[in-house]
């Protein structure tokens, strides 16, 4: 029996957890699959993907920071994807190659059934207006919240992600603005970080005063990338949570899309969480 072939690509990728992940899925769900991860040189990405369907490579998930080529070399994309203009699942089928962006259910999923909060009727603050936000923005929206806040440096930068998202906000009667990151006229019920601030230890972009009392406050770093966050979170009395859950459910609608079965993903979390908690 061939075993068929996945893998994560990205730069840097040796800090992945996503092999440890769709191995887990697979032995769960009695799937024959091979994961790993390929670190490309930047520049690489388009060659880098058809040499692995040369390989017989069935779909691979896509990280920093080749999501925005992963878009742009697909046969055909997925309306979420073409929403955030950056994709993080490829599958390859048919001589096509078919891109998704699974990243903002699994952040919806992660809130909502691992956290336990319903986002509908919140008001919802997303911090940052590059990849991450785009990607995750589609999905909030769908979660029928009352209200979101994009907030970026430049404003002009996340009015461009609200205006491209202002139908779908219609249709689920959102009020969806654009902000700088300053001069709220009222506190949040759950703030999403989707910048890259928590790599580069430059504190949270945000004053506390953005968080209603136990708000739910939630990085979409892992690992000690994310700690300031949730140090800063958790001091001002928030619920601080990390982006390990949204890891393990945007893998899980991945491991849907390329195998049709949806994996136990709370399971997998809870493994995960204690692998991480014993040094491994």
């Amino acid at each position: 029996m061939t075993t068929d072939l996945y893998c994560v690509m990205g730069h840097p990728v040796a800090h992945s957890r996503s092999p440890w992940i769709h191995a887990r899925f697979a032995e769960l769900t009695g799937q024959q699959l091979h994961y790993d991860k390929r670190d490309i040189a930047p520049g690489d990405f388009a060659r880098s993907v058809h040499a692995f369907i040369e390989e017989g490579g069935r779909g691979c998930n896509i990280t920093v920071p080749f999501k925005f080529e992963a878009a742009k070399i697909a046969s055909r994309t997925s309306e979420r994807g073409l929403l955030g203009r950056a994709c993080n699942v490829l599958t390859f089928r048919d001589g096509q190659i078919l891109a998704d962006n699974t990243d903002g259910i699994g952040l919806v999923n992660d809130i909502e059934r691992n956290a336990g909060l319903s986002l509908k009727g919140l008001r919802l603050l997303l911090i940052g207006a590059g990849g991450a936000a785009a990607g995750v923005l589609g999905p909030l929206l769908q979660a029928g919240p009352a209200h979101i806040s994009v907030a970026n440096r430049t404003q002009h930068k996340a009015a461009e992600l609200v205006a491209r998202h202002l139908p779908l906000a219609a249709q689920h009667q959102t009020e969806l603005e654009a902000h700088t990151l300053h001069g709220f006229a009222a506190p949040f019920d759950v703030i999403i970080n989707a910048t890259a601030t928590s790599l580069s230890g430059a504190g949270v972009p945000v004053e506390a005063h953005v968080l209603k009392p136990r708000a739910l406050a939630c990085d979409m770093m892992y690992g000690p990338a994310s700690q300031g966050f949730l140090d800063w979170a958790r001091a001002h009395g928030a619920t601080p949570r990390d982006g390990l859950g949204m890891l393990v459910e945007q893998a899980a609608e991945a491991f849907l899309i390329w195998r049709g079965v949806r994996p136990p993903s709370a399971q997998v979390l809870a493994e995960l969480r204690a692998v991480i908690a014993g040094g491994h």
